[in-house]
């Protein structure tokens, strides 16, 4: 009678551990998933802003040496992702194909200027840093102007702003609901063995000798519960780059291995946590509560 009363115990606790372990995979899951769609919208954020280019528009007389310098001078700025010279008969070209007609044998010369197209970092697309870098490039005698769209560059750079903030509620809010349903599924756990955690205290053992296996089994099952999330999100992940490529695309590797550790270290700090907040709360209750 013993025995079938032990197995069944065990039963119920084997069954309470993994149905800890899912629910915290599952929350892990979600918030991993919140982490995918952050780290998307930053690289399309960073897509659209390096995607803004400005032209310097040059002299008409400008030596071929002095273009040439002036490009490898930008191309070596740290804020400069690249650059494109387009000459007076490239830029020619270009324009005869958006008009649809040779302009050039209607005016009888060819009035554009040659430039250079310059495409900054995405952290250097504010307005603020491209009228410091209009400044710097004004300096040269043969640039003529700095043409760029500020109206476009400040409307792109306030919706990103005001995307990033509701990202930021957003994800502040699914945390605080995350760490609400592992706390609560933990101390469910913990509710299960009171009684375990009574019977050490009088036979004498210390509240750290308690806590001590208490925590490392609950770092453990964050772990797992971690691993299988991640592994959740990889499946993820995958099915979206194979159905959705065109649309969605997760390019930063660095960024996916930042996310998957955070997402282990959330899971095992978080469970570590709340396990031994329910621990000491059945360390400190009167015996009369543990039946309540």
């Amino acid at each position: 009678m013993k025995k079938t009363g032990d197995r069944t115990s065990k039963t119920k606790l084997r069954s309470s551990y993994i149905t800890l372990v899912v629910s915290v995979s599952l929350v892990l899951f979600l918030l991993g998933i919140l982490g995918l769609v952050l780290i998307n919208a930053k690289e399309l954020s960073d897509y659209f802003r390096e995607s803004l280019s400005f032209s310097v528009m040059l002299d008409d007389d400008a030596k071929e040496a002095d273009i040439r310098m002036l490009q490898k001078d930008l191309d070596a700025k740290y804020y400069v992702k690249s650059t494109e010279y387009i000459s007076k008969d490239e830029a020619a070209a270009k324009m005869k194909e958006e008009l649809g007609e040779d302009f050039i044998s209607f005016l009888g010369d060819n009035p554009l200027p040659p430039s250079i197209d310059v495409y900054l970092m995405s952290n250097y697309t504010i307005p603020d840093s491209v009228a410091k870098i209009e400044k710097y490039i004004l300096e040269y005698p043969f640039v003529k102007e700095v043409y760029y769209q500020e109206s476009l560059l400040f409307l792109i750079n306030e919706n990103v702003r005001k995307i990033s903030i509701f990202l930021l509620v957003i994800s502040a809010f699914l945390f605080l609901i995350a760490l609400t349903i592992i706390n609560n599924t933990i101390r469910l756990a913990i509710y299960s063995r009171r009684f375990i955690i009574r019977t050490m205290q009088l036979v004498g053992a210390t509240r750290s000798f308690i806590r001590r296996p208490f925590i490392m089994q609950s770092a453990f099952h964050g772990f797992l519960s971690a691993l299988i999330a991640m592994v959740l999100l990889m499946g993820l992940l995958y099915l979206i780059e194979r159905e959705f490529f065109l649309l969605v695309t997760f390019q930063s590797t660095s960024l996916l291995v930042l996310l998957g550790g955070l997402v282990v270290i959330t899971g095992i700090l978080i469970n570590i946590i709340s396990t031994y907040f329910s621990v000491n709360r059945y360390l400190g209750i009167s015996e009369d509560k543990l039946y309540y």
